[in-house]
């Protein structure tokens, strides 16, 4: 069984699972909207994780009438969503174990700095 994100599929292979023309790969591609792995023939290879990215494509193109520049957007949206949520994931897991042990680890503690002067303003007699 492979990995989640071994390139192992040829072009043609996903063309035909997908009913798509390979063609259609090429422009995803050229679009910036995938990436393929590469042998050293370079021939593309795709992985299951590029065929789910491919597929959520074809989604918002044919079912929701995105055009590639919206599709390019969302995609980008959806890559700094799923980083927020491992960032919030880790700090939840984080902050359960300070819970549990009742302590914040020295690097993760929250430091306030105030960054603001004092001006004392004098009374004229």
């Amino acid at each position: 069984m492979h990995s989640y994100d071994e390139p192992v599929y040829l072009i043609s292979v996903v063309a035909k699972v997908l009913n798509i023309h390979p063609q259609t790969l090429r422009q995803y591609e050229r679009e910036g909207l995938i990436e393929p792995s590469r042998t050293q023939g370079r021939m593309r290879l795709y992985s299951q994780r590029d065929i789910d990215r491919i597929k959520l494509i074809l989604r918002l193109t044919r079912d929701l009438g995105v055009n590639l520049a919206g599709v390019d957007i969302i995609m980008q949206l959806k890559e700094k969503i799923d980083a927020m949520q491992k960032e919030i994931d880790s700090l939840r897991e984080e902050l359960e174990k300070a819970h549990s042990h009742a302590t914040i680890p020295s690097h993760r503690a929250m430091v306030a700095k105030n960054n603001y002067e004092i001006i004392i303003f004098e009374e004229e007699e």
